[in-house]
């Protein structure tokens, strides 16, 4: 008897511990290891590594690599959130006025969202490498002519536009859902006390999708600055790596040069700049948040 109101009072916290668990065995033992691997020299090969201190951190200050790649991760992931959020309001405001075949075209624009990353880097390949070519041969494009991955500035061009081509779906439906959280009251009081398209859009709409912007910009910045998988797919970091992003700078230390510490050093600078910036954006987006 006593047992069974044991487990009826406290059933609830079984729920709750599970993933609590799982979380510490997956994430922070994971996240505390790499930080003390961040301060030795392991190779990952064998069980055998040196303490070597802040040497790894120091070696990342004059690592040309680790500038260049930092260089392009921050080109990658300012063009990410200012995509994401600009063009993510203004389709999202298009789906939701009032338009024939509504619900075909939000379906269409989160499309993308639905895709591998890794299946849409490999058929953008394809069309950069091949597609475009034909087409700039054909019509006598001259910039066409060769892929666009081959040349420095192409191959960001078309990283940046693949990346930002299927991250742009899920902030639409975010921002969809912010602007269907308006009351309509509020925006029909302001139509007939004169405010115009622009006004009620800057004045009442974006005030109330602060929280949808905030959400959006997290997840645009945690997508820019840890990119990977289509990066590698693409150009795999070349032109001379031209497009190698920090994410992509960690795989290549640890699994093909065999410096996991070191590797983990860069991945701790990524944590916490991950964790710096977005601090900073929800306490801004907290004080500007309409109550």
């Amino acid at each position: 008897m006593k047992s069974k109101g044991f487990i009826e009072k406290y059933w609830g916290w079984l729920f709750l511990i599970v993933p609590l668990i799982l979380q510490a065995v997956f994430f922070y033992f994971p996240l505390f290891q790499g930080a003390f691997y961040s301060f030795t020299n392991w190779t990952g090969l064998t069980y055998n590594y040196k303490f070597v201190g802040f040497n790894n951190y120091k070696l990342l200050m004059m690592d040309q690599n680790f500038m260049k790649s930092i260089g392009f991760t921050a080109i990658l992931t300012i063009c990410l959130i200012v995509g994401e959020i600009v063009l993510g309001i203004l389709v999202a405001r298009a789906l939701n006025s009032k338009i024939k075949g509504q619900t075909f075209f939000r379906a269409w624009f989160f499309f993308p969202a639905v895709l591998s990353g890794l299946t849409v880097a490999l058929i953008f390949k394809q069309v950069f490498n091949y597609g475009l070519p034909a087409i700039g041969n054909f019509f006598h494009i001259s910039w066409l002519e060769t892929s666009l991955l081959g040349t420095t500035a192409g191959a960001i061009i078309a990283t940046i536009f693949v990346l930002l081509w299927q991250g742009g779906a899920m902030p639409i439906i975010i921002f969809l859902a912010g602007l269907q959280s308006i009351p309509d009251e509020i925006k029909e009081a302001a139509a007939v006390d004169g405010a115009n398209s622009r006004q009620i859009f800057w004045k009442i709409e974006l005030p109330y999708m602060l929280p949808s912007i905030s959400m959006v910009f997290i997840l645009a910045l945690k997508s820019g600055l840890t990119a990977f998988d289509q990066i590698f797919a693409m150009t795999a970091g070349g032109p001379n790596n031209a497009t190698t992003s920090l994410g992509l700078l960690v795989y290549n230390y640890a699994f093909k040069n065999n410096s996991f510490g070191y590797a983990n050093a860069i991945a701790i600078v990524l944590f916490i700049l991950i964790a710096i910036v977005s601090f900073v954006q929800i306490k801004l987006s907290n004080k500007y948040a309409v109550d």
